[in-house]
């Protein structure tokens, strides 16, 4: 059973999270975990899992991405591709089991959330939503992550391995 997980992260909060994730599916699943920036792609994977930052209540865009790198060092290249333009070019995805995942500033009553977004953008294509979206935090825009996120990342990642196991979804 093959897991590709698709990640944008500016900061390398939501790598490490990405990362942490493919640990937990690991014994159910080969894992490739993929920059959204290299434009992967999804064919024959039997579980795509796709997270970026929460950023301007949603998605990143092109503008917010530059205006995150005034406030901080970006990874090399994290402002050239996010996943707004990945799903924009990718194709169909019927009944691909998948699921979204976030980071977020802690922040209590913080409306917005890219990875709900990307929940909808994956129904779009026609992908089978497994769980929830999930939101992981981060201390500040920067990072680091909130205490702990790692460890519940790779947790999550472990759910969503039995949750995909029973051929049943939470959503």
């Amino acid at each position: 059973m093959k897991a590709l997980i698709i990640y944008e992260s500016l900061f390398g909060n939501t790598e490490k999270v990405a990362e942490a994730i493919a640990d937990g599916l690991r014994e159910s699943y080969e894992v490739t975990v993929a920059d959204v920036a290299g434009m992967p792609r999804a064919s024959g994977v039997d579980l795509l899992v796709v997270g970026g930052p929460t950023h301007a209540f949603g998605m990143t865009r092109p503008a917010t991405r530059r205006q995150a790198g005034q406030q901080g060092d970006v990874r090399p290249g994290a402002v050239t591709a996010g996943l707004r333009e990945y799903f924009d070019s990718a194709p169909s995805l019927h009944g691909v089991p998948a699921a979204a995942f976030d980071t977020k500033v802690n922040k209590p009553l913080l409306p917005g959330s890219a990875a709900r977004a990307a929940q909808r953008r994956l129904r779009g294509l026609g992908c089978r939503i497994l769980m929830p979206a999930e939101h992981f935090l981060v201390t500040g825009t920067p990072g680091p992550l909130a205490p702990g996120e790692e460890d519940r990342a790779r947790r999550w990642g472990a759910g969503l391995a039995a949750v995909a196991a029973t051929g049943k979804h939470r959503v």
